[in-house]
């Protein structure tokens, strides 16, 4: 894998240095180069950002694991030339980061969401799934374009308002439906993309986190994790059981089975946007509308 590093970071730094790329960004004439390692943190920068941005997201397709992603010199080339690169972090992406620093450039900025809301590697990277954390993350993303293009400051600060009024009204109001109706009820997840979110929502999510944590990272859940979790379901402990479609190993598999086998309705949540072409909200109040519709409407 280091060794897969090194030539990706050699490829970008030979192939720019040729272009005379290595002393300042490319630029649009009109517009701020975005690249985001992930598609939902995109789609909310070309939001923010709107006809002052091009954004470019590297992990799209809804089938692939973002996990398992192993980038391409296309990714470098994409990295060493934007004015404003957006990764996870939290070692849920580290090519990213790593082929940014790879090809350091005069003026671009860099926002890492693990180091804005203090995740370090080994905690839960999967911050899109809590609100906290995304208000935060746009509201970084608005001062970033401001200090990027600062004669256009009012624009991003009315882009930010009307995301955060107009944009994002029915998913907050789809989080706040939940958690009036069933605060407290219990819930499980096949893995810790759930585990803010649940939280977010007032529902009690009672799937062990050393579980969780193993089928999201891929290894192998302990037995007596295993045991605790098929207990809850064949006793109906739980009202919901949320599923990765993205990571469904053949333990996640069974385990689906054998909630659908108990009338436990299953809720099937995806890493990134599905479809590809949705907006973050969109995509987010689809699975949660399915959710409340789960728990009991």
């Amino acid at each position: 894998m280091r060794s897969g590093w090194l030539l990706l970071a050699g490829f970008a730094a030979v192939a720019l240095t040729g272009c005379g790329l290595t002393t300042g960004i490319q630029r649009s004439e009109t517009k701020i180069e975005v690249v985001a390692a992930e598609n939902f943190w995109g789609s909310i920068a070309g939001q923010l950002g709107g006809d002052k941005v091009a954004v470019t997201s590297i992990i799209s397709n809804p089938d692939t694991d973002p996990h398992s992603y192993e980038a391409t010199p296309q990714d470098a080339r994409l990295i060493a030339t934007a004015s404003y690169v957006i990764v996870n972090g939290a070692g849920y992406d580290p090519w990213a980061p790593k082929l940014a620093a790879a090809n350091p450039v005069s003026g671009r900025v860099l926002l890492d969401v693990g180091v804005l809301n203090g995740v370090q590697e080994g905690g839960n990277p999967h911050m899109w799934y809590s609100p906290a954390y995304v208000t935060r993350v746009f509201d970084r993303i608005t001062a970033d374009l401001k200090q990027l293009d600062s004669a256009d400051s009012a624009y991003f600060d009315q882009q930010n308002m009307a995301y955060k009024n107009t944009s994002l009204k029915e998913y907050d109001g789809t989080i706040a439906a939940i958690k009036q109706k069933y605060s407290r009820v219990s819930v499980g997840a096949t893995e810790s993309i759930f585990a803010y979110m649940a939280p977010a929502l007032g529902l009690n999510l009672i799937t062990p986190v050393e579980y969780m944590k193993a089928i999201s990272e891929g290894t192998d859940p302990s037995a007596a994790d295993k045991a605790t979790v098929d207990q809850q379901v064949a006793s109906r402990q739980i009202k919901v059981l949320v599923f990765n479609s993205q990571n469904s190993t053949p333990d996640v598999q069974s385990l689906v089975n054998k909630a659908r086998a108990q009338g436990i309705p299953v809720v099937q949540i995806t890493e990134t946007l599905s479809p590809a072409g949705a907006t973050f909200q969109d995509w987010q109040t689809k699975q949660l509308q399915a959710l409340l519709t789960a728990l009991g409407g």
